[in-house]
């Protein structure tokens, strides 16, 4: 009787642990990813371009690209000097913005990715997804899961606090995102991927019930586990729909309405996340990621990122419109505006300050 199995898209070498990118060349020398030694680098003028110094030696036959930013324009430009070239793969070395640039322009040439980033600020480091700032103001581009993915917590450690704590957001609003497949499954009928769910809900569940902070190699590596996972899961489904709900929705409302004062991505799907556990009722659960979110340092009323209740009811009944076709509680209690102002002052009381 033949076994039936499914294929699962994800990379051939993950690498967490402090001095993993002391080790990169060995990763890059698989003959899946590199044959010839002939690879392209992607870095930023900023955290990438420190450490080129430190990794150029390992790689000879590497040329080097300084990206200027994580527009659409930025990855179109990347991709079109890659071409030019004979490479095995690209290597996105740098913050989030670089990799996404570095796997859309990957993409476009028809080249595997290695992903080294340095910083955790969301799950997009191992995503089959590649966000791009663009004309209509920020786009998600669909690409194929990075071939490796290589984090160095020593490195890690050095980025800006902001940024890692950002990631810790991104992946606790797993909770919250599954919670809402699972609305949508109920009422829509909508089908739920178990595996991408099971993924996605306990990458979250790891980084929310850990005791520990950002200064333990020990939480770090429970972090960085769940965003790669995490991006997985995403892979996994098909979609974003394991990792992506009414956080996510009211996350893009920020980014849309107020494009110039926007927090990190992270930073808003956490208390996206908070706040959608309070609409569906889970009143405990909501006082609890709010508990967690604020032992690490993020924010949990929009006050806290410079936005008033006004402005955060504003971006509440704006969400729905950032995914059409998505069912979250959001779309699920259609709420008005009186009444996003009367939840809203529940929760702000619910929670404390």
């Amino acid at each position: 009787m033949p076994v039936l199995t499914r294929l699962i898209p994800s990379p051939l070498v993950v690498d967490i642990r402090p001095g993993a990118i002391d080790d990169l060349a060995c990763v890059l020398a698989d003959e899946r990813i590199s044959h010839s030694g002939r690879l392209a680098v992607a870095v930023s003028g900023g955290s990438g371009a420190k450490l080129r110094e430190r990794v150029a030696p390992q790689l000879p036959g590497a040329t080097w690209y300084e990206v200027g930013g994580g527009t659409l324009d930025d990855a179109v430009r990347l991709a079109a000097d890659i071409k030019a070239g004979h490479y095995d793969a690209v290597v996105g070395l740098g913050g989030g913005k670089i990799i996404d640039c570095a796997k859309f322009a990957a993409a476009r040439v028809g080249l595997p990715l290695v992903a080294v980033p340095t910083n955790l600020a969301h799950d997009g480091l191992c995503s089959p997804v590649a966000t791009l700032d663009n004309d209509a103001g920020r786009g998600s581009y669909g690409v194929p899961n990075p071939i490796a993915v290589v984090i160095d917590l020593d490195i890690i450690r050095e980025a800006p606090v902001r940024y890692v704590r950002a990631g810790i957001g991104d992946a606790v609003s797993n909770v919250s995102a599954i919670a809402d497949w699972e609305l949508a499954h109920r009422v829509k009928g909508e089908k739920i991927d178990g595996l991408a769910a099971a993924m996605a809900r306990q990458a979250g569940e790891a980084v929310l019930r850990h005791p520990g902070g950002i200064a333990d190699n020990e939480f770090l590596q429970v972090l960085a586990e769940a965003l790669v996972l995490s991006g997985i899961a995403m892979s996994v489904s098909g979609d974003s729909r394991p990792s992506s709900g009414a956080c996510h929705e009211i996350n893009h409302a920020f980014d849309l309405l107020f494009p110039k004062r926007a927090a990190a991505h992270g930073e808003q799907c956490g208390l996206g996340a908070a706040f959608a556990m309070y609409l569906r009722g889970a009143h405990e659960e909501s006082a609890y990621m709010a508990e967690v979110l604020r032992r690490h340092g993020l924010p949990v009323l929009p006050e806290e990122i410079g936005f008033t209740p006004e402005e955060f009811v504003r971006v509440v009944e704006f969400a729905p419109e950032t995914r059409p076709g998505r069912y979250t509680i959001l779309e699920h209690l259609d709420l008005k505006t009186h009444q996003i102002k009367d939840i809203y002052a529940d929760y702000v009381k619910a929670i404390g300050s």
